[in-house]
């Protein structure tokens, strides 16, 4: 398991190009990491996941300099999007602008009562440029993301909840472990079987029914073959705590 934190709490784990360019180097050279089963990722202190890109180091850019910032970040995302293991989001306070799309990148979401959800590029001149507004669409409904993103309008972790933002709402303080105790069940699971239902969700979500069943099935059959499939069975008929190869 890895724990990835947003370290910069005296700047509400704004991202700067130093922060991007770590999580691109890290999302890529840990998706080469065979041993890794599930990854958590976290806001250092209690006030914000993140309120996304600091504005503060992104005054006076020119366009061409916010371009090859912004090509980072893109990159950064896309290998979010394409980890090949679960990546859960553990929220506690702002999740704003890119930290809300970093949020929605991920495979869930864990939230405390105290987090607060928003895309709110619109009132700074700019748009969502993280994939949020594809993300937040296909989680809460084009119409409500339609009046969340138009205004830059915040909404808590019971709405996210009641909406379908978030998986889960837990105490204050509570995000990080909840999303630990998922994750040690997650890894407790076949690694193969995982990476692949998470191929089958993720490309599956933009076909059609039949076009997607034809990659659950692709899935499927390529795992009858395994080693661990072996391993799922044997140890089912044995009482015994699966060990698995991942092959």
């Amino acid at each position: 398991m890895a724990v990835v934190t947003l370290n910069r709490p005296g700047a509400l784990n704004a991202m700067n190009t130093e922060m991007i360019e770590e999580l691109l180097n890290l999302f890529r050279e840990q998706s080469y990491n065979d041993a890794l089963r599930c990854m958590v990722i976290t806001g250092a202190g209690s006030r914000a996941f993140s309120t996304g890109g600091d504005l503060k180091e992104r005054n006076g850019m020119s366009s061409d300099q916010w371009h090859r910032q912004h090509h980072l970040i893109e990159d950064a995302f896309r290998a979010l999007w394409d980890f090949p293991i679960p990546v859960i989001a553990a929220v506690e306070g702002y999740a704003f602008a890119g930290g809300c799309e970093i949020a929605l990148g991920t495979d869930f979401i864990v939230a405390s009562d105290t987090a607060e959800f928003a895309l709110k590029e619109v009132t700074r001149g700019i748009m969502p440029g993280g994939g949020g507004i594809q993300h937040l669409a296909r989680c809460i409904g084009v119409r409500r993301a339609r009046e969340l993103i138009y205004t830059g309008r915040a909404i808590d972790a019971a709405t996210a909840y009641e909406w379908g933002l978030v998986n889960r709402v837990v105490a204050a303080g509570r995000a990080f472990e909840t999303a630990i105790t998922l994750a040690e069940q997650i890894a407790a699971s076949a690694p193969l079987a995982v990476r692949t239902v998470k191929v089958a969700l993720g490309r599956g979500e933009d076909c059609d029914f039949k076009t997607g069943y034809a990659l659950d099935i692709a899935g499927y059959n390529n795992l009858v073959g395994s080693e661990d499939r072996l391993e799922g069975i044997a140890a089912f008929n044995e009482k015994r705590a699966p060990i698995w190869k991942n092959r």
